[in-house]
């Protein structure tokens, strides 16, 4: 009798063992399910596009608004040198956003005026720094290219 009693308890603990076991099966297949499920998410082209944008924006930008006076080292190679070269002007367009955003730097060079447009999130453009705030009514400065010398100058502002 105690012997019937103990393979009773056996059975009752293998059939128990095996009800959990099976429910960690199930658990199981579901963990992979959904992981499989993530990873086709994640394959599909758009989302690897985006999360190959995002790891190529640069994080520290600074606020840049139209009619800033700025500073952009531009890196330039020469042969087998590289080295950065500033570039001074005012921002008369600003472009797109994300990873393509544009600025459009216009200076007077030599009494002429050259205008360059830079990709703010490019290997290209080393730094970025806001010499002056300017304070300007419109979204795009293209008057500036009809003018010369002080008429060219743009109010500074002083609250950002």
């Amino acid at each position: 009798m105690a012997q019937e009693k103990q393979e009773k308890d056996l059975e009752t603990s293998i059939k128990a063992e095996a009800s959990v076991d099976a429910s960690v099966d199930v658990s199981v297949e579901q963990k992979e399910k959904n992981t499989v499920s993530e990873t086709t998410r994640t394959l599909s082209a758009s989302n690897l596009i985006k999360e190959f944008e995002n790891a190529q924006l640069k994080k520290e930008l600074p606020e840049i608004y139209v009619g800033d006076t700025v500073k952009v080292g531009v890196k330039i190679t020469e042969g087998n040198k590289e080295r950065v070269q500033p570039y001074e002007g005012v921002v008369i367009a600003k472009r797109h956003g994300g990873i393509n955003q544009t600025i459009t730097v216009r200076r007077i060079f030599q009494g002429i005026g050259v205008e360059r447009v830079f990709m703010l999130h490019s290997p290209q453009v080393a730094s970025l720094k806001v010499e002056r705030r300017g304070k300007v009514r419109r979204a795009k400065l293209f008057y500036l290219r009809d003018r010369v010398g002080k008429a060219t100058r743009v109010k500074q502002r002083f609250d950002r």
